[in-house]
């Protein structure tokens, strides 16, 4: 008897891309982070929700369940913290093949010379120390298995923007970091690429900011709009599975042209 070819191609067409696989999301209760955390559940991942919002990450592990998802208080900008994100990742479902270094913050605006150094050094730390420090736990449990990092860093990774002097340094730094690890586990197993974010509609961006200046930053792109969480999330997912087997080293925009000007 033959094998019926048709129920093998459905089957085949219905798995999950993320089918046993364990992955950390990083600022994963909201906005960005929540809809990586949302895809990546629906495509199969096991997912630690590290955060600082413990409501928010605790109504979306109720939401996604308890199975496919754990939540962890958790500062970026703090090596230990980013230890314990580990460690629940291998407490909880035995291994980690996937981080997502999305943890960020804006910070105070402000020209360079009236940014104070407070402000300076903890949007440094959390938006560019997390990745190391993420990195530097996630890597060594990351290469027993293989997988992939993603970190998230900005079109701001690209180019300046006045008044955020340290946020574009630490996305530009988030770049840079990206490249030389990828080069260093390039054969040990390991993917690492960098994703960069156009303007994205989140609640925190549309609640903080009036109309014209929302109207302004979209015209700033070529499409005319500020982007989606989910189209974020789709490149994320992308990266994350082995459709992006020769992709290492890499900065992707996600910008609706923002770039291209």
């Amino acid at each position: 008897m033959f094998p019926n070819l048709s129920s093998i191609t459905k089957r085949s067409n219905t798995m999950k891309q993320l089918e046993n696989k364990v992955a950390i999301v990083t600022g994963g209760a909201s906005g960005i982070g929540k809809a990586i955390v949302e895809l990546f559940v629906k495509e199969g991942a096991k997912v630690v929700i590290a955060d600082l919002n413990e409501q928010l990450g605790c109504e979306l592990v109720n939401t996604l369940g308890e199975g496919n998802t754990v939540f962890i208080k958790a500062d970026a900008s703090s090596p230990e913290d980013n230890k314990k994100t580990v460690d629940v990742a291998l407490e909880k479902f035995g291994a980690l093949h996937i981080a997502v270094n999305n943890a960020g913050i804006s910070g105070d605006a402000a020209p360079v010379g009236e940014l104070s150094i407070e402000s300076w050094n903890k949007i440094i730390a959390v938006n560019l120390n997390s990745v190391f420090y993420g990195m530097h736990y996630q890597l060594p449990e990351i290469e027993k298995v293989g997988g992939a990092i993603i970190n998230m860093a900005s079109i701001l990774g690209q180019v300046g923007f006045a008044n955020s002097s340290g946020y574009v340094a630490a996305k530009h730094g988030v770049v840079g970091l990206t490249k030389t690890a990828a080069w260093e586990y390039a054969t040990k197993g390991v993917r690492i690429n960098a994703i960069g974010p156009g303007f994205i509609s989140t609640p925190l961006v549309d609640n903080a900011l009036d109309k014209p200046t929302l109207d302004y930053l979209a015209s700033q792109h070529a499409m005319q709009r500020l982007g989606k969480p989910e189209e974020v999330a789709e490149l994320t997912l992308w990266l994350a599975t082995e459709k992006a087997s020769f992709v290492t080293g890499s900065y992707y925009p996600v910008d609706g042209g923002y770039l291209a000007k």
